[in-house]
This record gives structure tokens, sequence and C-alpha cells, in this order.
């Protein structure tokens, strides 16, 4: 069966503070998100030692921050950082108007929307951005064909390093779980990998929210 592991990126001094970090800025990992992802890639490599893996594909949101967790891993695991594909639907949600607020700044300003938003993010869209279902349609058009490569070879493997509202979208979406659920079921910690095998079944998911460290 070929594996998923489906990565967070690591932390930036924007996301430990509890802001929404969407699309509005593009910031750098902390220096503590440079340790957490060279952890993971260590981590990977330890967990690539127990796979069979022929064939290894790289795939990054463009995301500054997505890109140097990929930059660690890839050296953990001693590959080629020429051969990462970066994937622009893998970018995280638009907030719109809510990117950089916090959880209760985005209700005090919008406390309609945002109680809607927090029972169903997946139909509900932030106000001048997406909705998770636009995370969903734009992520599976990346993904569907590297499953399709996947389950085609229990030797391939596929390293992808996205976002927190993508990779719960990702998941909840393998498990057939309903998709308005997917915050409040799934979590996805910065630096932490999942891991998701396929082939002529269902997906299995080996690993959840595995911590780099």
């Amino acid at each position: 069966m070929g594996s998923l592991i489906l990565v967070r990126h690591a932390t930036t001094a924007h996301s430990a503070s509890g802001r929404n970090l969407g699309q509005g800025s593009d910031p750098p990992l902390a220096e503590a998100g440079m340790e957490l992802a060279s952890a993971l890639g260590s981590a990977l490599a330890m967990e690539l030692a127990e796979l069979p893996h022929d064939e290894i594909r790289l795939i990054s949101s463009p995301a500054l921050r997505c890109r140097q967790t990929m930059a660690r891993v890839v050296s953990g695991l001693d590959l080629d950082p020429d051969d990462i594909e970066l994937a622009p639907g893998l970018i995280e949600l638009d907030y719109g108007a809510w990117d950089g607020l916090t959880a209760a700044e985005c209700l005090e300003r919008d406390p309609e929307l945002r109680t809607r938003w927090e029972v169903d993010p997946h139909t509900t869209r932030c106000p001048d951005g997406e909705s998770g279902g636009d995370v969903e349609e734009r992520a599976t058009a990346v993904l569907d064909p590297v499953v399709s490569w996947l389950a085609a070879d229990r030797a391939r493997c596929a390293v992808v390093v996205a976002h927190n509202h993508v990779n719960r979208v990702v998941l909840c979406r393998l498990l057939g779980w309903p998709m308005r659920d997917y915050r409040r079921r799934l979590a996805a910690d910065p630096g932490s990998y999942s891991m998701v095998t396929f082939g002529s079944g269902n997906p299995v998911i080996r690993r959840f929210n595995v911590p780099g460290r």
C-alpha cells in the first residue's frame, strides 16, 4: 500500500500567538519552528526506514512556512530539494477580513457569522474569504491524482507539507466523516504528521497528529 505522510508546517511567531494565519501574510518559521522542523525530519527518517519506498514525491504549499518546513524535512531524509513540487492548491484557508485576528476578535467583529462558521466551517465562508469547502475543492484537485499514484504501488510514498485547515479537511474527507465536523473532530498541530496508506480497499489511517518530537 502506498503511503501519504501529511505534515503541518512548524510554528511561526504569528501562529504561536493564536492569530489566524491564512493568505494575508507569509511569515517565516520562528526559531523554535526551525528546530521543530528539523526534529520532524529526523522523525520521518525513522518512519520511512520502516516503509517500502522505491519512489518518494515531495509536495508543498508555496507558503514560506511550508517551504522552510519541507526544506528541513528533506535534509533529514537526505533527499534532493530540487525534487520538491509546489502546489498552490494546498495554500491555507483564506480568512479574508479575519486574517490576523484571534477567535475572540472574530466573534466580536462578526458575532452572527462567526457563530455560524464555528458550527459549519465547511459551507460558511469567512468574510471576503473562503470556506472549508473551497479548501477541499482545490486541495483534493492536487491530492486525488497523488492518491491514485500511491494506490497503484505499495512502494510509493508522498510527503506533503501543508496547513491546519488543509490537512484536517483532507483527513476528514478520506475518513468519510461529515465535512462540517473537520475542525471539531480532527487536530493538526504545528510540526506534526499523519500517515494514510492506500491500496485496493479503503484508506487506512496509520498515524494521526504525531508530534515531530
